[in-house]
């Protein structure tokens, strides 16, 4: 069996796969042309960044078993393409971890002493002692979005130079945080207003892109400094120019961007902005440790000894899956649907298996409803091997039960997270063959449809409720597709669950809840 090193990798990476027996053919920087044509004798592709792999040149992929991304994001493989073709896709999270939280560090402290505008000065023949007079990190409130690996990290280095941290994360318990001298956040407002300076480190995906937008820099602690190692896309980067020249924002340290490289970019115009070229994994040490994870989890992967970080698992049981697969389904939209119901941070999740569905192996069914709850917010990526483990790491508890009990259904999955402001539970069933549906949330009986984009309602029982909803979205050329309506009580509390053709805009939110007997609007895109 034959891999390709698509990019530049350390010498280490070829011994690995020569050792286990695989032929190597190493050609770092390879262009597209040629590799249309070197991909359809490949039974692997190991790559960095620099190589695309698209769908159209997944369509003459025909021996290729498996692709490994030797860092974290997999931005430039066509993953749901090579899920279509059984083609496993990996990634190597836990190599670059230290250097990207350096690099962090390293950046907060440019920031705050005015590093490179200093060298610059003294390099063209200045002495401006006066003019960079720097701001001093300790006992300044950090700020930390996404508490996952690097974020902790960073955390522990920020800690140790004597800083306050204050971080955010959905996903987290206090367990886990108060190792590393974390204050919780209830929500980002919270960070945005007490935070002396920002880092971020989510994933880019529909739900961080935009996060931090001319909204969130007006409600930001006057003088705030950003600091981002994490995607671009996350902040505006319109946005936080304008908030720099505004002064609202006293500088920003960014090594990654919306295009890279940034060319024409106005954020580079500006004195108050330090910039690097996207290094936050680029030293010796990461790369040689991501090369090593990459080789060999390849190497596991074409010699079947099974697959590590892989972003899209395929099953090893084919003749089960296909029995589970409605169900696989139906639980990973019911942990996005419950992620978005939720507000605070997760403390506990309850899985309640009812009827034939016992006698199925559910440990599949179960992490897809993992990934399904963390996946929005996990900067590592997550999927069926690795939601197990995030979830324990995260000090989240989890209590799994199966019951023969009878219910209206024949089979039936009741999910339950607790969060600091309460519980939220649903249960959800497969109608025929393969049509997930929720039977149930929070108590109120509904026939609901899960697709893409829906709106949930929480409020009364009222006449014209129905007409009210149906006359805001008409306004909005906005289409329901199907409507579900539950009560407990005539006249009492409700629920409306509605199912739109397209994405539903933001402030739609804010005009549900000013509707007549509405308490609660969600907008939920799974």
């Amino acid at each position: 069996m034959q891999v390709l090193i698509a990019d530049e990798l350390p010498p280490i990476c070829i011994e690995i796969l020569e050792k286990a027996g695989l032929k190597v053919l190493n050609k770092p920087g390879i262009k597209a042309e040629e590799l249309k044509t070197v991909i359809t004798a490949c039974d692997g592709i190991i790559l960095r960044s620099g190589t695309k792999i698209t769908a159209a040149l997944l369509e003459k992929a025909d021996k290729l078993k498996a692709i490994c991304r030797a860092g974290v994001g997999v931005d430039n493989v066509d993953v749901q393409a090579a899920t279509k073709k059984g083609i496993v896709v990996m990634n190597t999270p836990e190599g670059n971890i230290t250097s990207t939280a350096e690099h962090t560090i390293a950046l907060l402290f440019s920031l705050s002493r005015f590093v490179p505008h200093a060298c610059a000065s003294v390099k063209a023949g200045k002495w401006e002692r006066k003019k960079f007079t720097g701001i001093q990190i300790a006992g300044k409130t950090l700020g930390i979005i996404g508490l996952g690996r690097v974020g902790r990290q960073v955390a522990k280095r920020a800690a140790a130079l004597e800083m306050k941290i204050i971080g955010y994360d959905p996903f987290i318990s206090p367990e886990i945080t108060s190792q590393y001298s974390i204050q919780i956040a209830k929500n980002l407002k919270e960070l945005f207003s007490q935070a002396d300076y920002i880092t971020i480190h989510v994933p880019f995906n529909s739900e961080t892109k935009n996060l931090i937008t001319h909204k969130e820099f007006s409600i930001m602690k006057p003088g705030a400094r950003i600091i981002n190692c994490a995607r671009g896309g996350i902040i505006s980067e319109e946005d936080l120019c304008n908030a720099i020249t505004s002064g609202q924002v006293a500088g920003a340290a960014i090594d990654v961007f919306d295009a890279e490289p940034p060319i024409g970019n106005k954020l580079l115009e500006l004195e108050q902005v330090v910039v690097t070229p996207h290094l936050g994994a680029s030293t010796e040490e990461a790369q040689f440790a991501v090369a090593v994870e990459a080789a060999e989890q390849m190497a596991d992967a074409l010699t079947g000894k099974g697959f590590r970080n892989a972003v899209n698992l395929p099953p090893y049981n084919i003749e089960e899956y296909n029995i589970l697969k409605p169900y696989i389904t139906l639980a990973e939209k019911m942990g996005s649907l419950l992620i978005q119901l939720a507000t605070g941070g997760i403390q506990a999740v309850d899985i309640i298996y009812t009827g034939e569905i016992t006698k199925r192996n559910i440990s599949l069914v179960t992490d897809s409803f993992m990934v399904g709850l963390l996946k929005p917010a996990l900067e590592d990526g997550v999927n069926l091997v690795s939601a197990p483990h995030l979830i324990a790491e995260r000090g989240i508890k989890t209590n799994i039960t199966t019951t023969s009990g009878t219910s209206d259904f024949t089979s039936l999955i009741t999910a339950k997270i607790n969060t600091q402001n309460g519980e939220i539970e649903i249960s959800g069933t497969v109608f025929g063959k393969n049509e997930p549906r929720i039977v149930d949330i929070n108590g109120y009986g509904v026939e609901a449809i899960l697709n893409e984009y829906m709106i949930i309602l929480f409020g009364k029982d009222k006449p014209g409720l129905i007409g009210n909803i149906g006359r805001l979205l008409g306004n909005k050329n906005i289409n329901i597709a199907h409507m579900a309506f539950g009560r407990k009580e005539s006249g009492g509390n409700a629920i409306t669950i509605i199912n739109v053709d397209a994405a539903i805009p933001p402030e739609c939110l804010q005009e549900f809840e000013q509707i007549d007997h509405i308490d609660a609007a969600y907008l939920i895109h799974l």
